[in-house]
């Protein structure tokens, strides 16, 4: 006992601090999943089809002004917002009649230059609804498939229970990432789909290189209950765990801050990511493996050769 209390500094897998999180968790899963099934989320154009243009003034951009015009030309749904500076808007439409981009991209140049303004047509693209849906679905396959080929990584490199931990702790991350842009309305595109794909594979090393050292101190510290054996090893990871994530963060804000509209979802749901993938390696991969009543035993290779038995001391 002296051993386990020289080692451990924080007691992060008690029975109470395990209930207390799996509070929290099912409450941010529950959540999530309401939000998601109630007000969905706001799809940019890579989901829903339609057109983006960038567009850069000279002087200042007047959103109402340019909302007006476009209303008064007949596209009442544009949605216009400044894009980093204030001269850059971004203008999006839904899927147009008109089948030529050309004859799109001179309709909104003649419409944004009435005010008498020369503009810069930056980038025009378009998608079509059919190829939004697609992306969508495969999306969503290119998680779940992640999602099961890591519960066969690690089923493989561990043990069944360490690979329902894993597992439980990547779903909810992605989980609560893709429900926080759900609650907050906040666009939700294919760079979104991306970092919920770094977020779990970022979770997914913090919580390997835990189970690699809970799994080393399983038989190193003979006697020790594994509740005892996964807190020591939780707390010998902790400052890893601690500035790899702080250095992260520190180069996503600066990211969000500086680099822009264009990428701010990509760093939101990294950092959301990041945080929340911080804590499920503990109180989610680790609870979930030790709730399965996970030991040493466990990571024991099996006697193939029945005669074996006999020559053991």
């Amino acid at each position: 006992m002296r051993l386990i209390k020289e080692k451990t500094s924080i007691d992060f897998l008690s029975p109470v601090r395990r209930r207390v999180a799996l509070i929290f968790s099912a409450l941010f899963v529950i959540v999530s999943l309401v939000s998601l099934f109630t007000r969905g989320l706001e799809f940019g154009i890579d989901f829903t089809g339609g057109i983006l243009l960038e567009v850069a003034y000279e002087q200042p951009a007047d959103l109402e002004a340019i909302r007006g015009d476009l209303a008064a030309a007949g596209f009442e749904d544009a949605q216009v917002q400044l894009f980093g500076r204030e001269t850059d808007v971004l203008v999006r439409l839904p899927p147009q009649d008109i089948e030529s981009a050309a004859e799109v991209r001179d309709q909104l140049r003649a419409t944004l230059e009435a005010g008498g303004e020369e503009i810069d047509l930056r980038r025009l693209e378009s998608v079509s609804a059919q190829v939004g849906s697609e992306l969508a679905e495969k999306g969503a396959l290119a998680m779940v498939v992640a999602l099961l080929m890591i519960f066969v990584y690690v089923m493989i490199r561990f043990q069944w229970k360490f690979s329902a931990g894993a597992v439980a702790a990547l779903a909810h991350d992605a989980i609560v990432t893709v429900g926080f842009f759900s609650i907050f309305g906040l666009p939700f595109d294919l760079t979104v789909v991306a970092a919920v794909l770094a977020v779990i594979g970022y979770s997914l090393n913090d919580t390997v290189v835990a189970f690699d050292r809970i799994r080393e101190n399983f038989f190193a510290l003979r006697g020790v209950s594994a509740e005892d054996a996964m807190n020591i090893s939780i707390n010998e990871m902790l400052a890893r765990t601690l500035i790899t994530g702080i250095t992260t963060l520190l180069v996503l804000i600066a990211l969000l801050t500086l680099g822009g509209e264009s990428i701010a979802p990509f760093s939101i749901a990294l950092i959301v990511g990041i945080i929340v993938g911080t804590y499920s390696s503990i109180y989610t991969a680790s609870a979930t493996a030790l709730a399965l009543n996970v030991s040493p035993q466990d990571l024991i290779e099996p006697i193939k050769d029945p005669s074996l038995i006999d020559d053991l001391p």
